[in-house]
């Protein structure tokens, strides 16, 4: 099945095989029905979002009240998704993915509102996504990129970053005392 679940409720693993001919190739980025399926809903797609990042570049964690179908059609991508929603069962943990168009790679991931995203350029890189509703910057936030309890082995130690993503809070500031937070305590 090309939709799949995964260890984070609300994160979804999309992958179609290509079809190469002497053409080149073709693809589907997704269907509408299977999404559904999987998702239990009706998703709602309303912009398209497009950016071209350099080699060493990490944008995130950003969270946002909307969700997200991701695709890298062009380069390389860590793409990491981190789940801050502090009432989920598997808050805290993540999943980590490695993104583009080089054969064999995972093609696109459906994050669920509230979820976290991340991604690190290993080359110069195209980021897609779809999202559910259209740029309204409120309601939008962040976590540290290096956050020691989301412990994520990063490609790079030290990365290209926007000022806002060198400035995101950590978990344990988000959520002082949080009891998931105290038992991940690195």
């Amino acid at each position: 099945m090309p939709v799949q679940t995964s260890d984070i409720e609300g994160l979804l693993v999309v992958s179609w095989d290509r079809l190469y001919d002497d053409r080149g190739f073709f693809k589907h980025t997704y269907q509408h029905s299977e999404l559904t399926q999987a998702l239990g809903r009706e998703p709602r797609l309303r912009q398209g979002n497009h950016s071209r990042s350099q080699a060493g570049v990490l944008r995130g964690f950003h969270i946002e009240p909307w969700d997200k179908l991701i695709y890298v059609p062009r380069g390389l991508a860590t793409c990491v998704v981190a789940d801050v929603r502090p009432q989920s069962l598997t808050f805290g943990r993540t999943e980590s993915f490695l993104l583009g168009d080089s054969p064999g790679r995972m093609e696109r991931l459906f994050i669920h509102r509230g979820l976290a995203n991340a991604f690190y350029c290993h080359v110069e890189t195209d980021y897609l996504n779809d999202v559910s509703e259209e740029f309204e910057p409120s309601g939008r936030g962040g976590v540290a990129w290096n956050d020691p309890h989301l412990n994520v082995s990063w490609p790079d130690l030290n990365p290209v970053l926007s000022e806002t993503d060198r400035s995101q809070p950590t978990l344990e500031e988000l959520f002082p005392g949080h009891p998931r937070l105290i038992a991940l305590r690195p």
